[in-house]
C-alpha cells in the first residue's frame, strides 16, 4: 500500500483533495447513470441509439484522465519537482533528482488495475526499428519489465533509478539513435578514453503504480532535455498535444537560457491550440537566498526574474510561477510550514488545481452534459412516439362507439391494409439501406488508413530520399492540403446521406405517421483545425536548423512514422462521430419500425376483443388510457434521472458557481 504520512499543511494537500472530490463525482456519476440503465432496460426504452450514448457516458467518466507534462533541459530540478508535488508522502525521493542528468528518458506515471504494479522500459534500439512509440506499445514482449514494490519506499526509488541509466556507444551509433544535434555535431570533449559517449539506455518508460492521485486519473509525463525531445518526433507529434497542462521548468539563477528557448519555441510553441495550459516554473529560487541580502531584495531579484522570463517567452508574467522545488520537498517531509511557505510551492500547486483540475472538470462535465440531455432527448422520443400511436388508438376506438359489427369488420379490413401496405414497404425501406451503406463506404473510405497514407506517401518518400530535403516544406504543405480535402469530402457524403435520409424519413412520416427526424450532421470543422495546429507546430521540424539531422534517415523514417500516426488518429476520431451520428439514424428508424408492428398487433387485438365481447371497447380504452399515464410516469421519472446525474455538475465546488456549461 502507499506509504502515506499526514501533512500538518493543509495547502500541500491541494492536489490530493481536489482529485479525491474529482474521483468521488465521477464513482457518484457512475452509479447514478448505472441505476438510470437498469431503469431504461426495465422499460423497454434502452434501443441501440439509447444503449449507445449510455456507452459514450460510461467510458468518458470511467476512462477521463488529466495529464501534465513536465518539460525541462537539463539540471533544471524538473524531477524533483515531481517528488515534491506528488510523492512527499513517501518521505523521500522517489524519482531520481540529483546533480547532472537524471530523467533519461521520457517516463510517463500512471495507474491501470489491470496491470500489476511495475516499470515497463522499452530498451533505446527500438529507434532503428519501423515502428511508432504508440505500436511498440501494444508489444509487451518487446519492453523489459521491472515488478514495484510499493510498499517499500527505498525499493521503489532504487527501481525508479532505472530511468536514468546509460549505456556506452560509438559516435556513430549515437548519431544513428539520433543523439547530437544537427549543428552541433559530435563534441571530442563528451567522449570516454573508450573512444565512447552515454546515451539513455531506454527509450521510453511507463511507470504505473496505485498512487492515490494516479488511481483518480492523473497521469505525469516527465520529458528530458532538447537532445531527447529533438530526437523523438513523437513527444511532440502526439504526446505533449494530449496533455492538459505543460509545466515548463527554468533555473531561477540562469533564467532562460538559449537552449530553454529553442524547447519553447519548437517544441511547446505558446501560440499553439492551447497556450492557456502552459505554465513557466522558475526553480531553484533557493539558490537567489542570501544572507548578505534582505528578504525584500530576494524578493525583487525573483520578480526581475520573472518578468524578463515571461518577456522572452511572451507569456502573461502570472504565468510565471517561483519555487524552490528542494525546500519543498524537504519541508514537507520534515513538516516545516515557514519554509514550506519559503518554497512557494503551495502557490504552484493551487495554480495547478486552479488550472488543469479546475478546467478539466469543465470540460468533462459539460461534455456529460451535453451527453445526458442526448440520451433523455433519445429516451424522450420512444416515449413519445409511444404516445402517438396510443393517442391513434384511442382516437379510433373512440369512432366505433355504438357502431355495429359490420362497421367493426370494415376497421379490422382497414387494420389489416395498413399493415399489408407497411409491410410492402420494407423493399422501399431495404432499397434506402443498400443506397445508404454504399455512401457509407464512400465515407468511410475518405476516412481510412489507405487515404491518409496515400496523401502522406509524397511527403514520406521526400522524406526518405538521401541528403538535404529541399523543398520539402512545400511537399509538407501541400500534403496538409491534401489531408483537408478528404475533410471536405467526407463532410459533403455526410451532407449527401443527411438529404438522401432526410427525404426518405419524411416520406415514411406522411405514409405511416411515424416522427423520424435526421439530426445534421458532425461539423468536421473541428478536425481541420487539429491538422492545422498539427501542421503549424510541427513544420519546425523542416526548418534549416533541422536540415541537417533530417538528412539522416534514421530521423526522418521516426519523423514520417510519428507524423502518420498522429494524422491516423485525427481522422479515426472523425470518423468515428460520423459513425456514431449514422448509427443513430439507423438504430431511429429501426427502433421506430418495430414500434409501427407493435402498434399493428395491438390494434387488430383490440379490434378481436371487442368483436368477442360487448365490454371490449371501454375495456381496452381504459387499457390505452393507463398506459399513456404510465408513458406520462416514464417522462417525469427520466427526468428525475436525469437530474441525479447533472446534480453534482451543476456547481464547481471550486469555485462554489454555476457550471456556466451547464446552467
Amino acid at each position: 500500500m502507499y506509504i502515506a504520512r499526514t501533512m500538518s499543511v493543509h495547502s500541500s494537500m491541494n492536489f490530493n483533495q481536489n482529485f479525491d472530490e474529482h474521483s468521488r463525482w465521477r464513482s457518484r456519476f457512475s452509479s447514478e447513470l448505472h441505476r438510470l440503465t437498469e431503469w431504461l432496460r426495465q422499460h423497454d426504452l434502452l434501443d441501440a441509439a439509447v444503449a449507445e450514448q449510455v456507452e459514450f457516458l460510461q467510458q468518458r467518466v470511467k476512462g477521463d484522465k488529466v495529464m501534465v507534462a513536465f518539460v525541462a533541459e537539463f539540471s533544471r530540478g524538473k524531477s524533483e519537482l515531481i517528488n515534491a508535488l506528488f510523492f512527499a508522502g513517501y518521505g523521500r525521493r522517489i524519482m531520481p533528482a540529483s546533480a547532472g542528468r537524471t530523467t533519461m528518458c521520457p517516463t510517463e506515471l500512471g495507474y491501470d488495475p489491470e496491470l500489476p504494479a511495475c516499470l515497463r522500459l522499452l530498451p533505446i534500439a527500438t529507434r532503428l526499428q519501423s515502428r511508432s512509440l504508440s505500436e511498440w506499445r501494444d508489444r509487451s514482449e518487446e519492453w523489459e519489465t521491472v515488478h514495484l514494490n510499493v510498499a517499500d519506499a527505498q525499493g521503489l526509488a532504487d527501481s525508479m533509478a532505472k530511468v536514468a541509466e546509460v549505456i556506452r556507444v560509438k559516435p556513430e551509433e549515437a548519431e544513428q539513435l539520433g543523439f547530437w544535434q544537427a549543428e552541433g555535431g559530435v563534441d571530442k570533449s563528451m567522449l570516454g578514453e573508450d573512444g565512447c559517449l552515454e546515451i539513455p539506455k531506454w527509450r521510453h518508460a511507463l511507470i504505473n503504480i496505485a498512487h492515490p492521485i494516479l488511481k483518480q486519473g492523473l497521469v505525469i509525463l516527465d520529458t528530458p532535455g532538447l537532445n531527447a525531445i529533438g530526437a523523438e518526433p513523437e513527444l511532440t507529434l502526439s504526446l505533449l498535444p494530449q496533455a492538459h497542462s505543460i509545466v515548463f521548468i527554468l533555473g531561477a539563477d540562469t533564467g532562460v537560457t538559449q537552449s530553454d528557448l529553442r524547447i519553447w519555441r519548437e517544441h511547446l510553441n505558446a501560440s499553439g491550440s492551447n497556450p492557456g495550459g502552459r505554465l513557466v516554473v522558475l526553480n531553484k529560487i533557493d539558490t537567489l537566498w542570501d544572507e548578505l541580502s534582505t528578504s525584500g531584495q530576494v524578493a525583487q531579484q525573483i520578480q526581475r526574474q520573472r518578468e524578463n522570463s515571461a518577456a522572452i517567452l511572451g507569456v502573461e508574467p502570472a504565468r510565471v510561477l517561483a519555487v524552490s522545488a528542494q525546500k519543498g520537498l524537504v519541508a514537507k517531509i520534515q513538516r516545516d510550514a515557514p519554509l514550506l511557505d519559503a518554497s512557494q510551492l503551495p502557490k504552484l500547486e493551487q495554480v495547478l488545481v486552479d488550472g488543469i483540475i479546475g478546467q478539466r472538470r469543465q470540460l468533462l462535465m459539460g461534455a456529460v452534459g451535453a451527453g445526458v440531455a442526448k440520451l433523455v432527448k433519445r429516451a424522450e422520443k420512444i416515449i413519445q412516439s409511444r404516445n402517438r400511436d396510443l393517442t391513434e388508438q384511442l382516437q379510433e376506438l373512440e369512432g366505433l362507439r355504438g357502431k355495429n359489427t359490420s362497421v367493426i369488420k370494415h376497421m379490422r379490413m382497414r387494420i389489416e391494409q395498413e399493415q399489408h401496405e407497411f409491410e410492402q414497404s420494407g423493399g422501399r425501406i431495404q432499397a434506402v439501406r443498400t443506397i445508404h451503406l454504399k455512401m457509407l463506404t464512400r465515407l468511410y473510405d475518405a476516412l481510412g488508413h489507405a487515404q491518409v497514407g496515400n496523401e502522406v506517401a509524397s511527403l514520406t518518400s521526400r522524406l526518405k530520399e538521401p541528403g538535404l530535403k529541399l523543398g520539402v516544406r512545400k511537399t509538407y504543405a501541400q500534403t496538409f492540403e491534401g489531408l483537408r480535402a478528404l475533410l471536405t469530402q467526407a463532410g459533403q457524403i455526410a451532407q449527401e446521406i443527411n438529404l438522401m435520409l432526410s427525404s426518405s424519413f419524411n416520406q415514411l412520416n406522411a405514409e405511416f405517421g411515424m416522427s423520424l427526424q435526421m439530426t445534421p450532421p458532425p461539423d468536421l470543422m473541428h478536425f481541420s483545425q487539429l491538422l492545422n495546429d498539427i501542421e503549424k507546430d510541427h513544420v519546425q521540424y523542416l526548418s534549416v536548423g533541422y536540415a541537417l539531422k533530417l538528412a539522416k534517415p534514421e530521423f526522418s523514417d521516426r519523423l514520417g512514422r510519428a507524423l502518420l500516426a498522429r494524422l491516423r488518429e485525427v481522422f479515426e476520431l472523425a470518423a468515428s462521430e460520423l459513425e456514431g451520428w449514422n448509427k443513430s439514424a439507423a438504430t431511429q428508424l429501426d427502433g421506430q419500425l418495430r414500434d409501427r408492428r407493435r402498434n399493428f398487433s395491438r390494434r387488430m387485438e383490440a379490434v378481436t376483443r371487442i368483436q368477442e365481447a360487448a365490454g371490449g371497447l371501454d375495456e381496452r380504452m381504459q387499457e390505452i388510457t393507463e398506459l399513456m399515464n404510465q408513458n406520462n410516469q416514464y417522462q417525469v421519472q427520466l427526468s428525475a434521472h436525469a437530474q441525479n446525474l447533472l446534480l453534482p455538475v451543476v456547481a464547481d465546488p471550486l469555485t462554489e458557481q454555476p457550471n456556466a456549461v451547464l446552467a
